[in-house]
């Protein structure tokens, strides 16, 4: 795990297989980041046997693990294994840890932040997710009732909604915390291959009125107005430049408003913007 001021300049860095004294499993592939405002900072796994979360504090002391390594077959109505999750969130003043599980697994799924005990889980619509292979994305055809792999992440907005990114389905829905089904849009519908969702970031402003939706591959931000899901612009196109992407597959902001994307594949890096006021 590396941490960077919102210069770029590199503050510390820790990380990767227990010593003989230390009980986690460190993933052999890292996957999806999340740090709490206490500093704790959860880390997820993408290999094929990563099943678990894992929780630090902010200077790399260990503290919990969720789930754990295994070459058992996805299902996605275990709750001991998670299924190589992709994201998570946590809601800090109900000690809840929101995972979105993930590239294996077809669900969120929720456990207390502290002592690891498992809550609920949802798949997509609120139905309980079943784990049959799904025929491929077509845009004409009706909406997938179940999310596809991956169940790429998930996010708490401040008015209490669930937002849930069904990449390969072209989606985000949106959820109460109990997993009740409240909405869902499309990003450009007719995004084939990996889909068009892959994260998504709140505006700071009070209300968080727009959202940023990073879309690996037609290698764009989206933005759009959160409550209608309707699209109000975008930034960035295909290419190696700065201001350009190569499979960008992350994205966040900060309090100042700024916006952070990370790049995968051969991309590499990590990029700053800041929106532009007309």
């Amino acid at each position: 795990m590396l941490e960077f001021d919102s210069s770029g300049k590199l503050l510390q860095a820790w990380g990767g297989p227990p010593t003989k004294n230390e009980t986690y499993d460190w993933p052999k592939s890292e996957h999806g980041i999340h740090v709490e405002t206490s500093g704790n900072v959860w880390i997820g796994g993408n290999a094929p046997t990563d099943r678990m979360v894992l929780k630090f504090s902010r200077d790399g002391r260990f503290l919990l693990q969720i789930g754990h390594p295994s070459g058992d077959p996805m299902d996605s109505s275990r709750t001991d294994l998670l299924g190589r999750p992709a994201g998570m969130d946590v809601d800090e003043a109900a000690h809840e840890i929101y995972i979105a599980d993930g590239y294996g697994n077809h669900r969120v799924i929720v456990y207390d932040s502290e002592t690891g005990a498992f809550k609920r889980l949802w798949g997509a619509y609120g139905n309980k997710p079943r784990d049959e292979k799904l025929p491929p994305y077509s845009p004409s055809a009706p909406p997938e009732q179940q999310f596809g792999n991956p169940v790429h992440c998930v996010h708490l907005s401040q008015d209490g909604l669930v937002y849930v990114c069904d990449r390969i389905n072209n989606r985000i829905q949106v959820f109460t915390k109990p997993g009740k089904f409240v909405s869902e849009f499309f990003i450009r519908k007719e995004t084939l291959n990996q889909g068009s969702a892959w994260d998504l970031a709140f505006s700071n402003d009070p209300a968080q009125s727009i959202l940023y939706v990073a879309d690996g591959q037609d290698n764009i931000i989206w933005i759009l107005e959160r409550p209608t899901g309707k699209i109000l612009g975008h930034f960035g196109h295909n290419g190696r430049n700065a201001g350009q992407f190569h499979w960008v597959h992350q994205i966040a902001s900060d309090s100042s408003g700024a916006i952070y994307t990370g790049e995968v594949d051969t991309g590499k890096r990590l990029q700053r913007f800041v929106p532009v006021v007309p």
